[in-house]
């Protein structure tokens, strides 16, 4: 886990995800930092790979802060592994809101079934994040 002071709430909050509204071509995963419940991955597949964006939302559904920002993939990737650099549409809408230091994001996602699910943010300046969901011990809903 990242000793980054920006993430101190993903350190000292329970930290779930859910894979489900699954379809052929979208996966959608609500991940919840303590009680906020504002997040949502969705990975769909694209006809060049498969795309990552990240939803938020507030409590009632409406979209707050930062939406729908992500990226595709531009490498094959491995069953397991895959990594998701910026698009152009997500480092628009970071610039417009002054989050410049996003513009260099690289998502990646690791799924070792029945292991773990993994949850990754690096960009080149040194910062990193990686979160761990150990799939051996689901949670009751």
């Amino acid at each position: 886990m990242t000793t980054d002071p920006v993430d101190d709430d993903f350190r000292s909050s329970l930290l779930v995800m859910h894979v489900r509204d699954c379809a052929p071509d979208e996966i959608g995963i609500p991940f919840a930092v303590g009680e906020d419940r504002s997040r949502r991955w969705v990975i769909t597949r694209t006809d060049t790979g498969l795309r990552l964006k990240h939803d938020h939302r507030d409590p009632q559904g409406e979209i707050h802060g930062w939406h729908m920002y992500g990226g595709d993939t531009v490498a094959p990737g491995t069953a397991e592994r895959q990594s998701f650099p910026v698009d152009a549409e997500s480092i628009n809408m970071f610039r417009e809101g002054g989050a410049e230091a996003s513009t260099t994001n690289v998502w990646s996602v690791d799924v070792r079934p029945g292991d773990i699910f993994a949850y990754e943010l690096r960009r080149p300046s040194g910062r990193f994040l990686r979160v761990e969901f150990d799939l051996t011990r689901p949670l009751a809903d």
